[in-house]
């Protein structure tokens, strides 16, 4: 399972609207500006915190700060997610990066695709959902997943898309980022997988459970 490997959670700014996995001792917890507030409501404490906390309106004293100006080219959370791969991380799962602000959500949709590419697994989990990417590759449902998921092309299109072990199947489909073929599918108590040949899928699944996925 994904959970058995050494995970880095990172917390943002957005409010929080799950109940979070509890870290392990072999992971790591990152603050994204703002969430270094959500992380204290919640009783866990931040190896360090990452940003400009324009957010935060602050910048903590308790832990330690990697403090970047507000005026730069990336995200809070795509530093934060840079400074967990200086430190040996390629899993990801990323609090209060889904819903809030639209703009703010896409661009944590882009840093996911981005990642992707870079062969780094990053899911956000929120709303009642998590959110991933693949490039050129697979991702693996264990049985117990259950309700929707949907995949979308990133890419202009995205060729040889597979959808096993769901309710509708897919087989070497092409996918574009303007019809919306893979809404709306879903999982059947089985084993099921996805994957795309060429391109950069989302894949979108109800559940704030990662454990579901098969590493």
């Amino acid at each position: 399972m994904i959970t058995d490997k050494k995970i880095c959670y990172i917390y943002g700014a957005m409010p929080l609207t799950s109940k979070p996995m509890i870290p392990e001792e072999k992971d790591l917890i990152i603050a994204a500006d703002k969430g270094y507030e959500t992380l204290k409501k919640i009783g866990l404490e931040p190896a360090f915190a990452v940003g400009d906390f324009d957010s935060l309106e602050f910048v903590p004293t308790d832990t330690e700060i990697i403090l970047h100006p507000v005026e730069k080219d990336d995200t809070d959370m795509s530093l934060a997610v840079n400074e967990g791969i200086k430190r040996g991380f390629d899993t990801f799962v990323i609090y209060g990066g889904m819903g809030g602000r639209p703009d703010h959500t896409y661009a944590n949709i882009q840093l996911a695709a981005d990642m992707a590419k870079k062969g780094i697994k990053v899911f956000f989990i929120g709303e009642g959902y998590t959110v991933t990417a693949l490039y050129e590759s697979e991702i693996l449902f264990d049985k117990k997943a259950k309700g929707n998921i949907s995949v979308f092309s990133v890419t202009d299109s995205s060729k040889g898309v597979y959808e096993q072990g769901l309710k509708y199947s897919l087989s070497d489909a092409v996918l574009t980022n303007t019809v919306p073929l893979g809404v709306s599918n879903e999982f059947m108590g089985t084993e099921s997988r996805v994957s795309v040949k060429k391109g950069i899928l989302l894949v979108m699944f109800e559940g704030e459970d990662i454990s579901v996925v098969k590493d």
